[in-house]
């Protein structure tokens, strides 16, 4: 198989109607690290909405257990990836997803906005940093797939093109990227995270490497020092010549799913994905309350 015969098999296929198979072959085989990335940047982007970063820190779950809400996140959303929309899997992540949102006041266009992340950021990631850009055929039938899952999980107004998806992120941002005391929190857990998959003398360095990926209306909503112009080059072009060597290896032949992924850390022993993200009460703050298929055992524990 030679490099870019998995692209010819993609243009084959219809974004209108084949957009599941599409983002599958382009984020599991093609992209699988650079997806991984981007959908953590994706997601941080979304803490500096003041409305979304501050109930991320009122619930603690991004404080309190940031690895166990970035586990359940990532296997959540690769469930649909990987069984597709009309499995039995993929039908309990929603409803899990579901479940969760349906217990906060979360506005339509703040749930509009992260589906909106999901679409975009990983095309600019991949066009920054990727082996090679997504075509448009791509970036069609991601749209077409995050629309697809927007409407299973109720939110409305969703945009009909990629560009439709990029002209609203940029508008939301330009409108709603703001100082948060708790989207503060929630970010400074997240990078503090991100530097505990690596050995702790290179902490400072993770740090430092995550804040010059950020951009400037991104370090400004946080209150973050941005890098010096040396570190920026560097880091940014580490990534830009780790896409250069990824060209040059032979395509994958299976597909990486995220729960594959080292950075997943909390269920090396396997899970359910009815029993993954919090269980909280409707209208009590997010108090999360223990499931009620867990053992004695797990009750005893501090709840998830």
């Amino acid at each position: 198989m030679q490099r870019y015969d998995r692209l010819r098999e993609i243009l084959r296929l219809d974004p209108e109607k084949d957009f599941l198979a599409i983002y599958r072959l382009t984020a599991t085989y093609e992209f699988p690290w650079d997806f991984a990335r981007a959908l953590e940047l994706a997601l941080f982007r979304t803490y500096a909405v003041p409305s979304i970063g501050g109930l991320l820190a009122e619930t603690g779950e991004f404080t309190d257990r940031s690895q166990k809400r970035y586990d359940d996140t990532a296997l959540l959303l690769d469930a649909v990836v990987e069984h597709g929309f009309a499995s039995d899997t993929a039908r309990t992540a929603i409803r899990r997803v579901n479940q969760m949102h349906r217990s906060y006041d979360i506005g339509n266009d703040d749930m509009r906005y992260v589906l909106c992340t999901f679409v975009v950021i990983p095309t600019r990631w991949l066009d920054a940093y990727g082996w090679r850009p997504l075509t448009g055929h791509e970036r069609r039938a991601c749209a077409n797939y995050y629309a697809a899952l927007g409407r299973h999980l109720g939110i409305t107004d969703i945009p009909d093109s990629y560009e439709e998806f990029e002209a609203f992120l940029d508008t939301y941002e330009r409108t709603h990227f703001g100082w948060d005391e708790g989207g503060r929190k929630v970010a400074d857990a997240t990078l503090d995270l991100m530097a505990s998959w690596y050995p702790k003398p290179l902490a400072p360095a993770v740090r430092r490497g995550s804040l010059a990926l950020l951009d400037g209306p991104l370090l400004q909503a946080f209150c973050y020092e941005a890098p010096g112009p040396g570190v920026r080059r560097l880091v940014r072009g580490a990534l830009r010549l780790r896409g250069r060597a990824v060209r040059l290896l032979p395509p994958r032949v299976t597909p990486h799913y995220a729960r594959q992924n080292p950075e997943v850390k909390g269920y090396r022993g396997g899970y359910d994905v009815g029993e993954l993200g919090t269980f909280p009460v409707p209208g009590s703050g997010g108090c999360p309350v223990p499931h009620p298929r867990r053992s004695a055992e797990a009750d005893a524990q501090p709840p998830a």
